[in-house]
């Protein structure tokens, strides 16, 4: 085929010279186009777009690189002349951060926060260090997904059980918190020293998910003290209990997110999710755009098109999240958590305190 192709060009002679010097600046001004509009990748973050925009959109969230990049790729190709640069924190950092910025008068910092700690978002809107965004996408939102129009849910996540499939007969399976605690309290222990739960003093998704457990079940104090005589393991986020899971280190981890765990078993982990039949807490990925945001425009804009038609799909196909309008699922005992003021209770810092103080010690028992 090389041979072939050879002698078609020694045939064409001088006649080629031109084709080759159109082909050749075509091909060299693709690639300078390319470079502009790169995507730069680090540990942390992702930068889209040409580097000499005037228009900088700023964005701070909590997903993972990995898991979110198609979303912003294809926002970055619906708005090709926009600069995005995303950084992925903690919950607890975007919290600090936002409401350090907020100190000093000049605009700063990102142009548009996501959160999956929901209620951390809604006690920054709560204490007033959030703008106000009112759009037809904003207004198409349940009522539960936007609180204030400062608030707004983009997309929701299960929180679930997952196990490794190796390490745990399906006959043994728990399908709820019941049947988990019986399973923690059998004789042979085949959890002890194998299950791994949130670290609840450093996440903001595992204190929500904690405490509305003890909203909603009364066997909430049991499960967490059989946890402790259990020897649970605690993890600081859902991609530290998979690369857990994964490696046999551990059997179950209790409330981790299903988007994360999904796109694990896509990827051919030996993991099964479970769906707790006694209830499924669905948590929102909240967004805010900041008070002080630079470009807040550019953060309204992003925020629109994750909550358009076009955006829903693409954060469902590309990060696994639930689209908002698809969230509800009663005949499964899957319901969503709203956003607004019944997220603030736990966060009052005397019942913060209380509840930290018994989750050590259920934790830490021998």
């Amino acid at each position: 085929m090389m041979r072939s192709a050879l002698s078609v060009i020694r045939g064409a002679g001088a006649r080629a010279a031109p084709l080759f010097a159109t082909l050749f600046s075509a091909l060299f001004a693709a690639l300078l186009a390319a470079a502009g509009h790169a995507a730069e990748v680090s540990g942390g973050g992702l930068t889209l777009g040409p580097a000499d925009s005037k228009n900088v959109l700023i964005l701070h969230a909590s997903n993972s690189v990995q898991v979110f990049r198609g979303v912003l790729e294809d926002f970055s190709e619906l708005n090709p002349g926009i600069r995005l640069e995303y950084t992925e924190l903690s919950t607890q950092q975007l919290y600090r951060d936002t409401i350090e910025r907020a100190a000093h008068a000049a605009r700063s910092g990102p142009d548009l926060v996501i959160s999956s700690a929901m209620d951390l978002q809604t006690k920054l809107v709560n204490d007033g260090y959030a703008q106000t965004h009112v759009s037809p996408e904003t207004r198409s939102l349940p009522a539960w997904a936007n609180w204030r129009d400062e608030v707004f849910s983009i997309g929701t996540d299960p929180i679930v059980m997952v196990y490794n499939t190796g390490r745990l007969a399906a006959a043994r399976v728990p399908h709820t918190r019941r049947e988990l605690l019986s399973l923690l309290q059998a004789p042979d222990r085949p959890l002890a020293d194998r299950i791994s739960t949130y670290d609840v003093q450093g996440s903001g998704i595992g204190y929500l998910a904690a405490t509305q457990d003890t909203r909603l079940d009364s066997m909430a104090g049991a499960l967490l003290a059989a946890f402790g005589r259990n020897g649970v393991s605690i993890h600081e986020s859902t991609e530290d209990a998979l690369d857990k899971l994964e490696r046999g280190d551990i059997t179950l981890a209790y409330n981790l997110l299903e988007s994360y765990t999904r796109h694990r078993i896509d990827q051919g982990a030996p993991l099964a999710i479970i769906y707790p039949q006694d209830y499924t807490l669905m948590l929102s990925r909240s967004a805010i755009i900041p008070r002080q945001a630079p470009r807040g425009d550019l953060g309204a804009l992003l925020l629109d098109y994750l909550l358009s038609p076009r955006g829903q799909e693409m954060l469902a196909k590309q990060s696994g999240m639930r689209p908002v309008n698809a969230s509800v699922i009663p005949a499964a005992g899957v319901r969503p958590m709203a956003l607004g003021v019944g997220l603030l209770v736990y966060l009052d810092p005397l019942k913060k305190r209380h509840f930290l103080d018994v989750w050590r010690a259920a934790i830490q028992a021998p």
